[in-house]
């Protein structure tokens, strides 16, 4: 039923495309490729932020191509929320010299290519890039979306401990991974495609 879902949307997608050079998105995946996503935002609010950066590394087989990233710095139009700031630590003048989010974008775009994509709250990432994507795309990323959170919660999930500690501190330490430290979009990003290959690694079994 995913399977049908997912090819459906991807037609759906395909139909909407407005320009017809990134028609790329739908090619054939790289066998055994991912792309992990990390993005940092002027504010919580998906309806309305707007991106500080952005930051993807490729995943093939068992490997994380740490070489193979992309780090785009993105300057916003209007203000960070002070909240945005106590959590990532970039300032309006930390911003200044960023590119403009469309050209971020667009090489965001070209290095994903039809990659699957990993993240850790991948949603609220993508809610932010898709809403900007559709005025001139006409489309979201079509993109296989793979959230890491929820493929831990239903390794560990169980009738006996029906509730499971997401946050990513818990995570890393439940599946005995190293803290990269947090709020930086590369090591989130690098965070998430070891918390996805740890997982589908070897079942999870929960305590």
């Amino acid at each position: 039923m995913r399977a049908l879902f997912d090819t459906l949307r991807r037609d759906w997608h395909r139909r909407q495309l407005r320009d017809p050079d990134y028609a790329f998105l739908f090619d054939e995946a790289p066998p055994d490729e991912y792309v992990s996503l990390d993005c940092e935002t002027t504010s919580l609010d998906p309806r309305r932020a707007e991106l500080l950066a952005i930051a993807a590394v490729r995943v093939r087989g068992r490997r994380i191509l740490s070489s193979e990233r992309l780090v785009l710095p993105v300057q916003p139009e209007g203000d960070i929320d002070r909240a945005g700031i106590a959590i990532h630590a970039i300032r309006r003048q930390d911003a200044v010299g960023g590119l403009a989010a469309r050209v971020a974008l667009e090489r965001l775009l070209r290095f994903i290519g039809p990659r699957p994509l990993i993240g850790y709250y991948l949603e609220f990432d993508l809610a932010v890039i898709d809403r900007l994507l559709r005025p001139w795309l006409g489309i979201g990323l079509p993109n296989r979306r793979i959230e890491v959170s929820s493929i831990y919660y239903d390794r560990h999930v169980s009738a006996y401990r029906p509730e499971v500690d997401l946050s990513l501190g818990a995570m890393l330490r439940g599946l005995q991974l190293p803290d990269l430290g947090r709020h930086d979009p590369v090591n989130d990003a690098l965070m998430a495609a070891m918390i996805y290959l740890k997982l589908t690694q070897q079942p999870v079994k929960a305590d």
